[in-house]
C-alpha cells in the first residue's frame, strides 16, 4: 500500500523512523522497560512529525493524535499495534479531517506496521466508549502524542467520570468479558502454548485490573504486579524478536530461543517464570473482582439498609463462628478478634481448613497476617494441624481456591518446603493439563470424592498430595519421591506405620495402571508381584484409589472405563491373595486399670461416672501451651440407648469427636450391679471456645437417661437457630457389612463426611433398629468419619445376612 500523500518525515531513508527503529529493536540492549519506553518515544517522534505536517497541509486546526491502549501505556513491543485515535473538534470539513488521517495512516502503513485507528470528535469518542467497553477502556489510558492536548485531556477526564459513574453496570460486564476469553484461551499459568495476552493471568486480565482500580471501587493488590507485568512484557518483547512475528502464543517451537534471549537456563525455566507471574495475577483478579462484588453488592443494598433503620446506628457486620480463631464475615474467612497467631501454630491451617469447608474464600488480609505473624509449627506437627491439613485436602474443589492463597503469600512451602521444586513445574506431556503442583492438589480432589472407599482417608489423601513430590529432583520421581514422601510423613506427626504405608503409595503409585494395561493378568507371577509389592489388604484399597484419583487428575486421555475395568481387576486379584495374611479376629484388649476402675464405680451406685484428661498442645519455647483436646472416660450400667445420648450431649456442647471406643466390661460378683458396663473413651476437642466441665457433661447426660432432656429437640432447636451454611458437596455416606468382619459380632461399617451430631444420629438409628452395640470403634480423620460398629441381636448372636443388609441401607438412609 502506496500512500498517495507522501511526506519528508515518512521517507525510509538512513537516519528515519525505520531505520533508528530496526538500530533500536537489534542493538544489544536486552528486552524491558527501557526499551518498550524507548521505542515508544521514537515512534512518538516520528507520528507527531507525520501530524505536523499533515496538519500545515490540510489546514486542519484543533485537531489532536492520540496514542490509546497499550501504546498509550507506552508498551511498545517490537511487533505491537499502533492504537491511535485521531481527535477533532468537528468544525474543519470532513474531507479535510479525511485528508488529515489519509496522511498518517498511509506512512504507518508502508512500513508495514499494524494500525488500529479512528477518527472522532471528543462527543463522538465518549459516546462510542458508552456504548463499547473495549473503546472505553482503551481510552482510559488515552495521551496525547501531537497536537492540541487540551482536548485530549478534557476527553479523558470525561471517560474517566462515565466510568466510575458507570462502574454497577460496566464493572460486571468486564468480569464476565474477562471470564469469557478464559473461557476460550485457558489459564496462562497451567498452558504449555499460552498466549501471553489473551490467557487468563496474562496481560488484557492485567489491563482490566488497572481499569478497576480507576473505577475506585476497589483496587488489585500491588505486591508482585508490576514485576508480573514485566515479566510479560518481556517474554512477548522476546518472542517477537525471535519470530519476527506480531504473536502472543508462546509456542514449543519458539521456547528455547526466547530463553536464551531472555538469559534464561532453557524453556523450562522460561515457562515457570511465565507461570509465576500468570499466577500471581489470577490470585489479584480473584481478589479484585471478589471484593468489586462485594462493594457492588453493599452499595446497592444501602438505599434499603437506610430505609430500614430510619436513621438508627447500623449494626457491626456480623461475624458468624466457624473453627477457634477463625470466623466468616461478609462471605469471606477472616480471623476472630481474640485470635493470636503467634502464639497458635495451627491457626493457619484450622483458618484454610474452615474455608475449604465451608466453601467460602480465604480472606487475603488473614493471609498475609498468618503468613506475617503466625508461630512456626513444631517438628513433628501436633495431631490438630495434621487433622486440618487432611480437612484442607479433604474438601473437594473447594481446596484450590484456599490452596492458592496460601500459595499466595508462601505458606504452602512453609508446611512443605520440598513444595518449592515442584511450584509452577511444567509438564512437557500432551496428557497432562496441570503444572506438577496444581496436578498434586487437583489429585487430592479427585482423591477427597474417594474417601468413602477406603479405611483411612487420611493417608489417601496426604499421598495425593505427594504422590508426585520426586518430580522436583534428579532420577526416578518415583524413587525420590518415596524418601521424601517418608521424611515429609514423620514432620507432620504420622507414626512411623503410616510414615511406611505412605512411602509405599508414592514408590507404587504407577503400579497398577501400568501392571493393568502392560502385563498378562492370568499369569499368577503378576498378581504376586503386586502383592509382594504393596504388603497389605488396607495399602491396596489405597492404592487401588489413589492410581484413579491420579489418572482423572492427569487428563481426560490418562482414564477410561476400559482403563478403569482393568485396574479394578487386578486390585480384585492382589486382594485376593493379600487376604489370607489379614484372615482372622483380633484378640479385645483388656480394660485398663482406670476404665475398670470407673465401671466399678458405675456398677455400686448405678450411674454415670465420667473422668476428663487435658491433651495439651506442643508449644514454641518460651509460650504457654493450650489445651486443644481431652480425653474423656465414661462408665455407667449397660442400658440401651447409652451411645446416642452421650453422643448427643457431646455434640449439644460444641464437642468434635476425634476417636472413641465403647465397649462392655463384664465384672462379675460386682455389689449393687449387673456385672456388666459400658465403658466409652472419648478423645474430643472444643469446636471452639473452652471446653465444659465434666460435672455439667455428667448432668445433661443423666438427664438424658432419664428422659428430662430431649436431646433430639435440643439439637433440633440449635440447627434451626443457626442456619446451615453453604458449603462443600461432600461424597455421599457409605455403610456396609463388613465381610468376615467378627465371629461373634456384625461388624457395620460407616463412612461419611463429619458433622455436629453425626455419632447421635448413627446411635439413634441403631437403637431403633432393636440391635445392641457390643463395641464401637470411631475415627475423625480430617472431615472424614470412619466408624464401626460391632452389633448383635437381643439374643446377643450376630445378625442373619438378610437383617444385616437391611440394617446397612436402613442407615445409610438415614444419614442422607
Amino acid at each position: 500500500m502506496t500512500s498517495p500523500h507522501p511526506t519528508d518525515a515518512a521517507e525510509d531513508a538512513p537516519g528515519g523512523y525505520a531505520a533508528a527503529r530496526l538500530r533500536l529493536l537489534n542493538g544489544t540492549a536486552p528486552s524491558g522497560a527501557a526499551r518498550r519506553s524507548a521505542l515508544a518515544a521514537l515512534t512518538d517522534d516520528w507520528l507527531a512529525a507525520l501530524f505536523t505536517a499533515a496538519a500545515a497541509g490540510t489546514g486542519v486546526r484543533g485537531a489532536a493524535l492520540v496514542a490509546v491502549g497499550g501504546y498509550g501505556r507506552a508498551e511498545l513491543s517490537p511487533r505491537s499495534d499502533l492504537d491511535l485515535l485521531l481527535l477533532h473538534d468537528g468544525r474543519a470539513d470532513a474531507a479535510a479531517v479525511a485528508a488529515l488521517a489519509d496522511r498518517i495512516w498511509y506512512p504507518v502503513w508502508d512500513l508495514g506496521l499494524a494500525l488500529d485507528h479512528s477518527v472522532r470528535t471528543p462527543a463522538e469518542a465518549r459516546a462510542t466508549a458508552a456504548e463499547d467497553l473495549k473503546v472505553q477502556l482503551g481510552l482510559l489510558d488515552a495521551r496525547p502524542v501531537a497536537g492540541d492536548p487540551a482536548p485530549v485531556s478534557a476527553l479523558r477526564t470525561a471517560v474517566l467520570a462515565d466510568w466510575r459513574n458507570q462502574a454497577p453496570r460496566r464493572l460486571p460486564e468486564l468480569d464476565a468479558l474477562c471470564r469469557e476469553r478464559a473461557e476460550r484461551q485457558g489459564e496462562l499459568q497451567y498452558l504449555l502454548e499460552g498466549d501471553l495476552k489473551e490467557a487468563r493471568g496474562g496481560l488484557r486480565d492485567l489491563t482490566a485490573l488497572r481499569a478497576v482500580a480507576s473505577s475506585w471501587v476497589a483496587d488489585a493488590p500491588r505486591e508482585g504486579l508490576a514485576e508480573a507485568r514485566g515479566v510479560l512484557l518481556d517474554v512477548r518483547d522476546a518472542l517477537h524478536r525471535t519470530t519476527g512475528r506480531a504473536t502472543d502464543r508462546l509456542s514449543l517451537q519458539d521456547q528455547d530461543q526466547v530463553a536464551e534471549e531472555l538469559g534464561l537456563l532453557d524453556a523450562d525455566a522460561l515457562l515457570r517464570t511465565v507461570y509465576e507471574a500468570a499466577r500471581t495475577v489470577s490470585y489479584a483478579q480473584d481478589v479484585t473482582w471478589r471484593e468489586v462484588h462485594r462493594v457492588l453488592r453493599s452499595r446497592a443494598a444501602r438505599p434499603r439498609l437506610r430505609a430500614m433503620l430510619s436513621g438508627a446506628r447500623a449494626r457491626r457486620p456480623e461475624r458468624t463462628p466457624l473453627a477457634e480463631g477463625v470466623v466468616e464475615q461478609d462471605g469471606e474467612v477472616v480471623l476472630a478478634l481474640a485470635a493470636r497467631p503467634d502464639r497458635d501454630a495451627v491457626l493457619p491451617l484450622r483458618a484454610a481448613a474452615a474455608a475449604a469447608q465451608s466453601g467460602l474464600p480465604l480472606s487475603r488480609h488473614a493471609v498475609r497476617r498468618l503468613a506475617a505473624s503466625a508461630a512456626r509449627l513444631p517438628t513433628p506437627w501436633p495431631a490438630e494441624a495434621r487433622e486440618e491439613l487432611v480437612t484442607l485436602l479433604g474438601a473437594g474443589e473447594s481446596t484450590v481456591p484456599v490452596w492458592e492463597a496460601l500459595e499466595a503469600e508462601d505458606l504452602i512451602t512453609r508446611f512443605v518446603p520440598d513444595w518449592e521444586r515442584v511450584r509452577c513445574r511444567p509438564q512437557r506431556n500432551a496428557v497432562h493439563t496441570w503444572t506438577v503442583d496444581r496436578h498434586l492438589v487437583e489429585t487430592a480432589v479427585r482423591a477427597a470424592a474417594l474417601t468413602r472407599h477406603v479405611g483411612r482417608p487420611d493417608l489417601l489423601l496426604v499421598a495425593a498430595l505427594l504422590h508426585d513430590i520426586g518430580k522436583g529432583w534428579p532420577g526416578d520421581h518415583s524413587r525420590v519421591g518415596e524418601t521424601i514422601a517418608r521424611d515429609i510423613a514423620a514432620r507432620i506427626g504420622f507414626d512411623r506405620e503410616d510414615a511406611e504405608v505412605l512411602a509405599v503409595l508414592v514408590r507404587h503409585h504407577l503400579l497398577l495402571v501400568e501392571t493393568a494395561t502392560r502385563r498378562d493378568l492370568d499369569d499368577p507371577a503378576t498378581v504376586e508381584a503386586v502383592a509382594k509389592a504393596v504388603g497389605s489388604v488396607g495399602t491396596l484399597e489405597l492404592l487401588h484409589a489413589l492410581t484413579e484419583a491420579d489418572a482423572l487428575a492427569t487428563g481426560p486421555a490418562a482414564w477410561s472405563s476400559w482403563r478403569g475395568s482393568l485396574v479394578a481387576d487386578l486390585a480384585r486379584r492382589a486382594a485376593a491373595v493379600l487376604a489370607g495374611a489379614s484372615a482372622g479376629e483380633p484378640e479385645e484388649a483388656e480394660p485398663s486399670a482406670e476404665q475398670e476402675r470407673l465401671a466399678v464405680e458405675a456398677l455400686r451406685t448405678g450411674e454415670p461416672v465420667l473422668a476428663l484428661r487435658t491433651q495439651p498442645a506442643e508449644a514454641p519455647e518460651g509460650v504457654e501451651p493450650e489445651p486443644v483436646g481431652v480425653e474423656l472416660l465414661i462408665a455407667l450400667p449397660d442400658r440401651p440407648g447409652v451411645l446416642p445420648a452421650v453422643a448427643g450431649v457431646l455434640a449439644l456442647h460444641r464437642l468434635t469427636v476425634r476417636a472413641a471406643e465403647l465397649r462392655s466390661v463384664r465384672l462379675p460378683g460386682v455389689t449393687g450391679g449387673e456385672g456388666a458396663a459400658l465403658v466409652l473413651d472419648w478423645r474430643v476437642a472444643a469446636e471452639y471456645g473452652s471446653l465444659p466441665q465434666a460435672a455439667r457433661l455428667r448432668t445433661d447426660l443423666v438427664r438424658v437417661l432419664d428422659g428430662s432432656l430431649d436431646i433430639r429437640a435440643r439439637l433440633a432447636e440449635r440447627e434451626a437457630a443457626y442456619p446451615r451454611r453453604r458449603g462443600i458437596t461432600a461424597p455421599p455416606p457409605r455403610v456396609r457389612v463388613a465381610p468376615a468382619g467378627s465371629l461373634r459380632a456384625t461388624v457395620i461399617e460407616v463412612r461419611a463426611q463429619d458433622a455436629p451430631g453425626l455419632l447421635h444420629r448413627i446411635g439413634c438409628a441403631l437403637e431403633g433398629a432393636g440391635v445392641r452395640v457390643r463395641s464401637a470403634h470411631v475415627s475423625t480423620l480430617g472431615a472424614n468419619a470412619v466408624d464401626a460398629f460391632y452389633v448383635t441381636g437381643t439374643d446377643g448372636a450376630p445378625l442373619e445376612p438378610g437383617r444385616a443388609r437391611d440394617l446397612a441401607d436402613a442407615l445409610g438412609s438415614a444419614l442422607r
